[in-house]
C-alpha cells in the first residue's frame, strides 16, 4: 500500500548539538567547506547515503550516535567554532558596508548605495537539495545570492516553493527521456515558516477573476546573509487548482503560468512587505527583476503608490521605473513568456479590474508595438523593460544582440543608441571551485579568491602539483560517471550481466571533453555526430583516445530536444565506443559540479549569437579546463587565444545543415590536430607542459573575470546605486520628482510631433583638414517646448559607401541668440580628428535632469533625408 502523503519527522537534538540547527539552516554549508567537514564527521557512511544534505543527514542518524557526539569534546568544539564563524560571517561589515560609509562620508544623502534590493528570480539553484532551478537562470540567479552575501549587499530574494521541483530524469530502454516528478516535502527542507508576531504563518493574496482570491503561504530560507522568500500556493483555503499553482517549474499551460509569474511578482512584493515589517529590515529602494516572468512586481508597487500616496498612474510608473532593474537573459524569442490578450483581460479586466491599475494601462505595457510585434499577445520581457529605467544583457555580445531584438521599444534611435547595457554572468567560486584547486590556487596567491587581487600568481603554480590535481579531479568524475551509468542501466531494464560493463567506462588518464546543458535545438547537441565515423575514430584514436561525458535536460514538452537526447544515446550506447562516450541521466548541480571540475576540456558549439552568455565554461575555468567553444556569450569577450579554442562560427549561412556541416568538421580538426596532440605531448617526467601553460594562463586571466563577485560588483556600482539615487529622486518631497517627470514627459510627448530640425549647415566642408574643426548651425522647430526640454546632437565621424554613420561620436550644441517664431538657433563646432570620408548629422533628443539614458522616451527628430551625399574628403 503507498502513503497518500509523505511528510518529514526531524529529529530532536540533544542540548549540546542544538548549534547544528542553526548551521543546518543556514544554505552557506552548501558552498563552506569547513561546515561540510563537520557535517560528514556525523557520519561518514551517512553523509555520503544522503547526497551531503544535512537535513537527510540528522533526520535519519541514530540516537545512539547523536548522544555520543553530544558527549564528544572534541565535536562540540568544532560545533561551537562554526557556530561563531557563521555569526561573524553574518555580522561583520564587509565590502558593501564599506562602499556605503564611504558614499555616505563623500556625499551625505546622495549617491550611496541602496539601503535594501529585492531581487526576483522564477528559479534558484542554490544546492542540489533544495531542488527549485531548472538551468542557467536559476543557477545564476544563486550564485548571485552567496556572492551577494560574501560581500555583505544587502538582497532579499524572492521565489516560488514548487512542491514537485523541475523533474527528474531517466531514460528508457530505446534512450528516449522520461520524466517524473518527486514530491517535495518543504519540513525535509532547509526552511522555515514566515511568521508574524503572533506566531501565525504569514499569508499573502492576490486577486483571482470573479473575486477570488489565490493565497500562499512564504517560506523563508538563509542563504548566507541574504533571505529568501519562497512562495507556496499548497494552502488551505485554495481550490485544487489554487493548490496546485506552485506546482513545478515551468510547468503548465498559459493560465498556469500566468498565475505563478502574478504571485511571484505581485504576492512577492506583498511577501517582501510583510517580512520588513516583521523583521524591521529596510524596505527595498530598489527592485531587480531577473527575467521577464517576475515583471508583475512592477504593477503591485505602482498600485500601492497610486492607493498609498495619492500619485496618478503616470508618477506612480516614473517612481517605479527609476528603482528598477531588468535583466534579460535570452536572445532566442521562445524563451520569452507571451499570454494571449484575452488571459490578461481576464485577470485584470471585468470583476478583477483594479481602479488604480487600469487593465488598458496593463495591456500597454506588455504590447509588441514595434515593427514585426504581434498585437495579439502581451510579452513579459517587454513590460519588464517598460517599468524598468536600467535595462543590461548578460555579456557584451547579448547586450549587442539585445538592443537589435528590442530595438523598436526605443522608436527612431539607432540600435548603438538603445539603452541597454551589458553585464556579463559569473560563477560562485566557493561553489563550483574543487576544494584541492581552491587550495593549490590560494598556496600562490592567499587572497585571490576572496579579494578578486592577484590572480596572476597562478602562472607560479609548480606543474607537478597542478598535474597532479587535475588528474585526481579526473578521477573522480570517473568515478562518479561509473556509479550514475550504472544506475541508469539499471533504470533502462539491464540486468546485472548487462552493466558490468560500466565498471571499465572511461578511463582517468584519457582526455575528458566534458559538455551539460538544456538541450534546446539551438545548444546542438548533436553536433558531434554529424560525421559519426570521424567522431568515432577521434574517440577510439591508438595513440591519443578522447573520451566525452554528456549530460543534459530536455524540457518535457520539447519533443525536438527529446529526439537530439536519443540520437546521442544510441550512439553511446554502441558497444565499441560506449566506454568512451557516455550520457548521463539526471542533470543537477551535485552532477554539474563533477563534470566542471573533472573535465580536461569543456565543449559548447551552440548557433552564435543565440548562447546569452553560458556559465558551465566559467566554472571548468576555474578548475584548470580549457574552453573549445563557439565565439558566442562570454566567450566572445574573454577568448585570448591562450585560454582555449574558438570554433569558427559560419555566422550568416542560409543553409542550416550546410552551416553544421562546416562548423563540426572544423570542431573535429580542432581536437584532432591541436586539443588531443597537445594534451598527450608530454616530456620526461609525464607532464604535458605546453598544455599546463595554458591552463596556469586560463586561471590567471579569467580567476578575476568570472567570479560571481565581480559580477555582484559590477551591478552594485553601474546599476544598483544609480537605480537607489534615481528612486530617492523620485520620492523626495512627497515624489514631487515622480510628479515633475510624468507632467514634463506628457507635455513633451504631445508637442513632439511639431518639433523638427529645419536647418543644418556647416562652413569649411570645401576644404576641411585634419586637425581642424568644423563649425555647425542648426535650426530648430521647438513646437513651443522650451530649449532646455531639449538636446541638439551633432553625430559625426566616418561614413560608409552608403553614408551610414560608422560608431559615431556625439557634441551637443549651444543655442545661439533668443528663440524667433518658435525656432531656435544651435551651433557648435566638430574636431577633426581623423582623415578619409567622414559624415555627420544631427538629431534632437528630449532633456531632462531626471531621464537615465537620452534614448528612453523614444523620442527624437531627425533632418529630412539630404538630396545628395554629405560626406568630405579630409586630406
Amino acid at each position: 500500500m503507498r502513503a497518500i502523503r509523505r511528510f518529514t519527522v526531524r529529529t530532536v537534538l540533544p542540548e549540546p548539538l542544538r548549534p547544528l540547527e542553526g548551521l543546518v539552516l543556514n544554505l552557506r554549508w552548501s558552498w563552506h567547506h569547513e561546515t561540510r567537514d563537520l557535517f560528514r564527521s556525523v557520519d561518514p557512511a551517512l553523509w555520503e547515503a544522503v547526497g551531503g544534505d544535512p537535513v537527510r543527514l540528522l533526520g535519519e542518524v541514530s540516537p545512539d550516535r547523536l548522544e555520543r557526539l553530544a558527549a564528544d569534546r572534541r565535536f562540540l568544539r568544532r560545533l561551537e567554532d562554526a557556530a561563531e564563524d557563521l555569526r561573524e560571517y553574518l555580522a561583520a561589515p564587509r565590502w558593501y558596508q564599506s562602499l556605503t560609509e564611504a558614499a555616505r562620508a563623500r556625499e551625505p544623502g546622495r549617491g550611496r548605495p541602496a539601503e535594501a534590493i529585492a531581487y526576483f528570480s522564477p528559479e534558484y539553484g542554490i544546492t542540489a537539495a533544495l531542488p527549485q532551478y531548472s538551468g542557467g537562470l536559476g543557477i545564476l540567479a544563486g550564485d548571485h545570492l552567496k556572492a551577494a552575501g560574501d560581500l555583505g549587499v544587502p538582497i532579499i530574494a524572492v521565489g516560488l516553493l514548487y512542491r514537485r521541483g523541475y523533474f527528474a530524469q531517466s531514460l528508457s530502454r530505446d534512450g528516449r527521456q522520461l520524466e517524473r516528478y518527486p514530491s517535495i516535502d518543504p519540513d525535509g527542507l532547509p526552511l522555515t515558516l514566515l511568521r508574524d508576531a503572533d506566531g501565525a504563518p504569514v499569508r499573502v493574496a492576490i486577486g483571482l477573476p470573479q473575486g477570488r482570491r489565490l493565497y500562499a503561504q512564504v517560506w523563508l530560507a538563509r542563504v548566507g546573509r541574504v533571505p529568501q522568500l519562497l512562495l507556496d500556493s499548497d494552502v488551505e483555503g485554495n481550490d485544487r487548482a489554487g493548490r496546485g499553482i506552485t506546482d513545478r517549474l515551468y510547468g503548465g499551460g498559459g493560465d498556469h503560468r500566468l498565475l505563478q509569474e502574478m504571485l511571484l511578482g505581485i504576492g512577492g512584493v506583498r511577501a517582501i512587505r510583510a517580512y520588513c515589517r516583521i523583521t524591521g529590515h529596510p524596505d527595498p529602494e530598489v527592485f531587480h527583476t531577473n527575467e521577464g516572468h517576475a515583471g508583475f512586481l512592477g504593477l503591485e508597487r505602482i498600485r500601492e503608490l497610486v492607493s498609498q500616496e495619492g500619485l496618478s498612474f503616470d508618477e506612480a510608473l516614473e517612481a517605479v521605473r527609476a528603482g528598477t532593474v531588468f535583466t534579460t537573459h535570452t536572445p532566442v524569442p521562445a524563451g520569452i513568456d507571451r499570454f494571449p490578450h484575452e488571459l490578461i483581460e481576464r485577470h485584470f479586466g471585468g470583476a478583477a479590474a483594479s481602479r488604480d491599475v487600469p487593465l488598458e494601462r496593463v495591456l500597454d505595457l506588455g504590447a509588441e508595438t514595434y515593427p514585426g510585434g504581434d498585437p495579439a499577445v502581451f510579452n513579459m520581457a517587454v513590460m519588464g523593460m517598460r517599468l524598468a529605467q536600467r535595462v543590461n544583457g548578460v555579456s557584451e555580445l547579448h547586450g549587442r544582440v539585445s538592443r537589435e531584438m528590442f530595438g523598436g521599444l526605443w522608436g527612431g534611435f539607432d540600435t548603438a543608441d538603445v539603452p541597454i547595457g551589458s553585464i556579463t554572468n559569473g560563477v560562485h567560486t566557493g561553489t563550483w571551485m574543487a576544494r584541492e584547486m581552491l587550495d593549490l590556487v590560494e598556496r600562490e596567491a592567499p587572497s585571490a579568491v576572496e579579494s578578486g587581487q592577484g590572480w596572476e600568481r597562478a602562472h607560479d603554480l609548480p606543474d607537478t602539483d597542478l598535474w597532479r590535481v587535475r588528474r585526481d579531479l579526473r578521477e573522480r568524475l570517473v568515478v562518479e560517471a561509473r556509479r550514475r551509468l550504472r544506475e541508469a542501466w539499471r533504470q533502462r531494464g539491464a540486468g546485472e550481466a548487462e552493466v558490468a560493463w560500466t565498471d571499465t567506462a572511461l578511463d582517468p588518464d584519457v582526455l575528458t571533453i566534458g559538455f551539460a546543458r538544456r538541450v534546446p535545438s539551438y545548444k546542438r547537441l548533436t553536433l558531434m555526430l554529424r560525421d559519426p565515423d570521424r567522431l568515432r575514430a577521434i574517440l577510439l584514436h591508438p595513440e591519443r583516445p578522447v573520451q566525452i561525458v554528456i549530460a543534459g535536460k530536455a524540457h518535457p514538452a520539447d519533443e525536438g530536444g527529446k529526439r537530439l537526447i536519443q540520437e546521442i544515446v544510441r550512439f553511446a550506447d554502441q558497444e565499441d565506443v560506449r566506454h568512451r562516450i557516455v550520457f548521463l541521466p539526471d542533470y543537477d548541480m551535485a552532477l554539474a559540479r563533477f563534470l566542471v571540475q573533472g573535465c580536461d576540456v569543456w565543449m559548447n558549439n551552440p548557433l552564435r549569437p543565440l548562447e546569452a552568455c553560458g556559465t558551465s565554461g566559467m566554472k571548468a575555468a576555474l578548475n584548470g579546463a580549457l574552453n573549445l567553444s563557439v565565439r558566442d556569450g562570454w566567450w566572445d569577450e574573454w577568448y585570448d587565444g591562450r585560454n582555449g579554442w574558438a570554433i569558427p562560427s559560419a555566422d550568416g549561412l542560409a543553409e542550416p545543415d550546410r552551416r553544421d556541416d562546416l562548423e563540426a568538421a572544423a570542431l573535429y580538426g580542432l581536437i584532432e590536430d591541436q586539443v588531443a596532440v597537445l594534451f598527450y605531448d608530454r616530456d620526461s617526467a609525464g607532464l604535458p607542459r605546453r598544455w599546463l601553460e595554458m591552463v596556469k594562463h586560463t586561471i590567471a586571466a579569467l580567476g578575476p573575470k568570472v567570479p560571481a563577485s565581480r559580477m555582484v560588483r559590477d551591478y552594485v556600482t553601474d546599476l544598483y546605486t544609480p537605480a537607489a539615487a534615481a528612486s530617492r529622486a523620485m520620492s523626495a518631497d512627497g515624489y514631487a520628482g515622480a510628479r515633475e517627470l510624468a507632467a514634463w514627459k506628457q507635455r513633451v510627448a504631445k508637442a513632439w510631433p511639431g518639433v523638427a530640425v529645419e536647418h543644418v549647415e556647416s562652413g569649411g566642408e570645401d576644404g576641411p583638414r585634419l586637425g581642424g574643426r568644423l563649425a555647425v548651425r542648426v535650426v530648430v522647430h521647438l513646437a513651443g517646448l522650451d530649449p532646455s526640454d531639449v538636446a541638439v546632437e551633432v553625430a559625426y565621424g566616418r561614413v560608409d559607401e552608403s553614408d551610414a554613420l560608422i560608431d559615431p561620436e556625439y557634441l551637443q550644441l549651444t543655442t545661439v541668440g533668443p528663440a524667433e517664431n518658435d525656432r531656435q538657433h544651435y551651433g557648435g563646432e566638430v574636431p577633426l580628428r581623423r582623415s578619409g570620408a567622414f559624415g555627420y548629422s544631427a538629431r534632437v533628443v528630449p532633456r531632462h535632469r531626471l531621464l537615465a539614458h537620452h534614448a528612453e522616451t523614444g523620442l527624437i527628430a531627425l533632418p529630412p533625408a539630404p538630396r545628395g551625399s554629405a560626406d568630405g574628403t579630409l586630406r
